[in-house]
């Protein structure tokens, strides 16, 4: 990975972090909460992962980490994926689709049959891009603020 490709991954943060809409916690802990996963995510592992950037032109994109994973209702090992994200100006190009299917091809490259991930409740955008790519909702994280 090129010194270029973190920069890149890191000034998608932002957006990632308003795709959150987390009212319960100020902006500033959902930008350090998301600025601090993507670099746990580039930090040297033993788990199996791969990030892929999509590029045209040398432009930069978006990109997709994916991950082994422990299926948390089986045990049986999959793939996940942490993060998918697309720069603002690329999106609606097909590039998160494609960035998809690389994850998709790269699970099943380690004989794994399931793709796990996670999203925002509050991001209706991601969940409906998700759930046309064959993505069900398994379980639902709730919370409630006691303030």
């Amino acid at each position: 990975m090129q010194k270029s490709d973190r920069a890149f991954m890191l000034s998608l943060s932002p957006s990632l972090a308003r795709g959150a809409k987390l009212a319960w916690h100020k902006e500033d802990t959902v930008q350090k909460f998301q600025d601090s996963y993507i670099l746990d995510m580039l930090a040297e592992t033993a788990v199996q992962n791969i990030t892929l950037i999509a590029e045209e032109n040398s432009l930069a994109l978006g990109f997709i980490h994916t991950r082994k994973h422990t299926d948390e209702m089986s045990g049986e090992v999959c793939g996940t994926v942490p993060l998918l994200a697309v720069a603002e100006t690329a999106q609606g190009r097909g590039v998160g689709k494609l960035l998809m299917e690389a994850a998709e091809d790269w699970t099943k490259t380690q004989g794994w049959r399931l793709l796990h991930l996670e999203v925002f409740a509050a991001n209706g955008p991601a969940q409906g891009f998700y759930q046309k790519l064959g993505f069900v909702p398994e379980t639902i994280h709730m919370i409630k603020p006691l303030d």
